[in-house]
């Protein structure tokens, strides 16, 4: 299989799971990209459903391809909302935030009945922090300051940045990647973090996935429970 095949074939098994007349959250990054890509063909013949959109990349892919959307402010929930992540553990907490649009995400995911991840395998791990660092989204604002809090935390905040400048997310905040090393007890650290002034949000996504499914090179779709916390 070519390099996309697997993500073509996770994003059609995807968007699968939806359903006529939903109201379905649409994730940001490449592998959310192939589910949006997949129900964009849905949608073409002739399935009515409406997105809403966690980042204006999303939102352009989303019209390119003719589906319906709306805005958060316009719904009390969503069915559904499909995203990818960067970290996947036993307990489907995750961790994400690579591609910028965490808050975004969070914020859509947490309105929606049921919240389904989508990655590639080598996604899953043991414990989170072990893979990736961990994208905080920090106001501009005295950012280093908040970034010397973090830091308070034992993490190791570095500013993200594109070309040289500093990334700027679609609400306007920076992201500081933070090495964690791997996380004994992420439901506290994500607390602790969020109480930090300064932060805004954070990528650890604990208790909301309902569902993982994971894709392998050779296109494999395995779909995870939980096992708990």
């Amino acid at each position: 299989m070519t390099e996309s095949a697997p993500l073509a074939r996770i994003g059609a098994q995807a968007a699968g799971e939806v359903k006529p007349g939903m109201i379905v959250g649409l994730g940001t990054g490449s592998t959310a990209s192939a589910f949006v890509r997949a129900l964009g063909e849905r949608v073409a013949d002739g399935l009515r459903i409406v997105g809403i959109a966690t980042s204006n990349e999303t939102q352009a892919l989303a019209q390119s391809l003719g589906i319906p959307l709306t805005d958060l402010n316009s719904v009390d929930t969503l069915d559904l909302c499909v995203d990818g992540a960067d970290e996947i553990d036993p307990a489907l907490n995750v961790v994400k935030g690579r591609g910028g649009a965490l808050l975004f995400e969070k914020l859509v995911a947490r309105r929606a009945s049921r919240y389904l991840i989508i990655a590639t395998e080598e996604k899953l791990v043991t414990r989170l922090g072990t893979r990736l660092p961990l994208p905080v989204e920090i106001v501009q604002l005295g950012w280093q300051h908040t970034a010397r809090e973090l830091e308070r935390l034992g993490l190791a905040p570095v500013l993200r940045t594109t070309n040289g400048d500093s990334f700027i997310t679609d609400g306007g905040h920076y992201i500081v990647d933070c090495e964690t090393g791997a996380i004994d007890d992420a439901r506290a650290l994500a607390s602790n973090i969020k109480a930090i002034t300064g932060v805004v949000d954070h990528g650890l996504f604990i208790d909301m996935v309902d569902l993982a499914m994971t894709v392998d090179s050779n296109g494999t779709v395995t779909t995870h429970e939980s096992s708990g916390s």
